[in-house]
């Protein structure tokens, strides 16, 4: 395999409404900061690639109005991906593992803010069984949490532990959009949204916009004094039928977890892609990561949730906690879907 890092990150800080720009607008700052913090120039990009979803931005094709917020003249080589950046970045690894590019340039945005999300999502449900219900991602991640809370391992408090950890932690992130120090007890005070999930074990509506620079080899080491090499990537994904799979545990998770880092290494911190706070514990249990790994030091997506761009920003930031020598090791996953369905886990190391 050829050795592939990410060199620098950019995004936008995330915001309950970004009223002001569209597609285009939001791509334009994080592209130039991205590849101004690599010192790369435009034209030495050898593969462009993003991760969106029309549904979000309520009009086809909008990925080709993005990019003339990165500027493709004379014309780049490009790519897209309706999903989560974080499959974008997959795309990229995998264009430069043939050999001919040295570089890449991978952007993901999304504006949750322009309908209601809830409704959008059912669209990516089953057509004949689940979809026709209506039922919305906030209902089915509530039945996933019941089922978890009723498995008798993890309780009420454990959800609520979650929650405070990430505002925590978010205090560090001027990206973030939730945050603050908050008493377990104070949450679990708060009424349901939708049993037995409260309003803060759910993530907030958001829109933001992300971009991370790839390099290989020697490339990567002139762009970078440290950078995060991608030791192992891989991604998988769970029954399409909800009723066919344990919503309790998540193997395609575990799988791909031992794919990307087949050794076994001990990351020093994770950052996980847990839009509700149970799916962080079924996560952490499905990688095996210790109590001493640091989850989510950003906060997380219950601390900032653009979709599309959530995925690709847990593995940016932990490469930048390797860029800026805050830790030797990463974790990151990514996920899409109701329940967790679709999974990526990429590990990440210094040199």
């Amino acid at each position: 395999m050829r050795d592939v890092a990410i060199v620098s990150l950019a995004q936008l800080p995330s915001m309950r409404r970004d009223a002001e720009r569209d597609e285009a607008e939001l791509v334009q700052p994080v592209v130039e900061q991205a590849l101004e913090r690599a010192g790369l120039g435009r034209e030495k990009v050898g593969f462009t690639v993003s991760g969106s979803s029309d549904y979000l931005l309520g009009r086809p094709f909008s990925f080709v109005s993005a990019l003339d917020g990165v500027g493709p003249w004379p014309p780049i080589t490009e790519s897209h991906v309706e999903m989560d950046g974080a499959w974008a970045l997959y795309e990229a690894w995998v264009r430069l593992q043939h050999g001919d590019l040295d570089s890449a340039l991978v952007y993901a945005y999304g504006k949750s803010s322009q309908g209601e999300l809830r409704d959008v999502l059912v669209m990516q449900l089953d057509p004949y069984y689940l979809a026709p219900l209506w039922v919305d991602s906030v209902s089915l991640a509530a039945l996933q949490a019941r089922a978890l809370l009723d498995l008798g391992t993890k309780s009420e408090r454990d959800l609520a532990a979650v929650v405070a950890a990430s505002r925590k932690n978010a205090l560090a992130n001027p990206a973030a959009q939730l945050k603050g120090s908050v008493e377990i007890e104070t949450l679990l005070r708060e009424p349901y949204f939708v049993a037995p999930l409260r309003r803060h074990d759910c993530p907030p509506i958001s829109d933001g916009a992300a971009a991370l620079v790839l390099a290989a080899g020697d490339l990567a080491r002139r762009l970078c004094p440290r950078p995060a090499w991608i030791r192992g990537i891989d991604h998988r994904i769970e029954p399409h039928s909800l009723g066919a799979r344990d919503i309790t545990r998540s193997p395609s998770t575990a799988l791909a977890g031992r794919k990307a880092n087949p050794s076994a290494k001990k990351p020093e911190l994770a950052e996980l892609h847990a839009p509700f706070s149970h799916q962080e514990l079924i996560l952490k249990e499905a990688l095996e990561l210790a109590d001493d790994v640091r989850i989510n030091p950003s906060g997380g997506a219950l601390a900032a949730n653009p979709v599309m761009v959530a995925g690709l920003l847990r593995i940016g930031e932990a490469a930048s906690a390797i860029i800026e020598g805050r830790a030797r090791s990463a974790l990151a996953h990514a996920t899409s879907g109701p329940c967790l369905q679709q999974n990526l886990v990429c590990f990440l190391e210094a040199e």
